[in-house]
């Protein structure tokens, strides 16, 4: 049994991606990060970083106690080992995988959350911060859309954790769609992955788990969210 920490996020898609896919027991223990769940000591225990996702793994494959993982990108790629799913087993297709799984966490996620934050949540506009990641984020799909021209998944011919690392930060903010007409082999890779079973299942979570996404953030929500508290 996996338990889950989780909030509707992009970054807490990607764990119930794999979970979804793997096929494994968990339960989800939500973490209100507007309401600051995600700053209560029971939390940092597991993730001093007062972020979501983390997860406990009740049977690690030590067979010792029980395993807490926090950070995404270590998450997937805990969860892979410990299935021996989504991640080549062979040296190359494992390399390509982590390449593609790191360039997510250093680039495409941090820099889609700035674009989202300058163009939907700051306060004010700021020119320079919109045209900025903007035009960064563009960069990365025009990355991501050369290197979907050579293989229907960012590491390979198999669908894996770079892949699911990926997804939820394309178009995850309504107002901010990808374009996918500049960017046709981002658009079928999006839509490859949008129809599988798994990805369904696991975006269906976000309204159960928070029905109010979407809303207007209240002042309270803007300052666990964005550091004024």
């Amino acid at each position: 049994m996996i338990d889950l920490y989780y909030w509707p996020t992009p970054n807490g898609h990607k764990i119930t991606l794999f979970l979804e896919e793997a096929e494994l027991a968990y339960r989800i223990h939500p973490v209100n990060i507007g309401k600051g769940d995600q700053f209560q000591p029971d939390f940092l225990a597991i993730s001093p970083n007062n972020k979501m996702p983390a997860i406990v793994d009740h049977a690690p494959a030590d067979g010792g106690a029980p395993l807490s993982v926090f950070e995404s990108g270590a998450i997937l790629l805990y969860l892979a080992e410990k299935t021996g799913r989504f991640l080549p087993a062979d040296l190359r297709g494992r390399a390509a995988t982590l390449e593609w799984l790191f360039w997510q966490m250093g680039g495409l996620g941090p820099m889609s959350g700035q674009m989202g934050h300058f163009n939907v949540y700051a306060p004010e506009r700021i020119p320079y911060a919109i045209e900025r990641y903007d035009s960064e984020v563009r960069r990365l799909h025009r990355v991501m859309d050369k290197r979907l021209s050579e293989s229907q998944y960012l590491a390979g011919d198999e669908y894996g954790i770079a892949d699911m690392a990926s997804y939820p930060w394309i178009g995850a903010y309504s107002k901010l769609p990808a374009d996918f007409d500049a960017f046709p082999h981002l658009h079928r890779w999006h839509q490859a992955i949008a129809m599988r079973p798994a990805t369904q299942r696991a975006y269906a979570l976000g309204p159960t788990v928070n029905p109010d996404a979407g809303k207007p953030l209240s002042e309270e929500e803007r300052g666990q969210l964005f550091g004024r508290r």
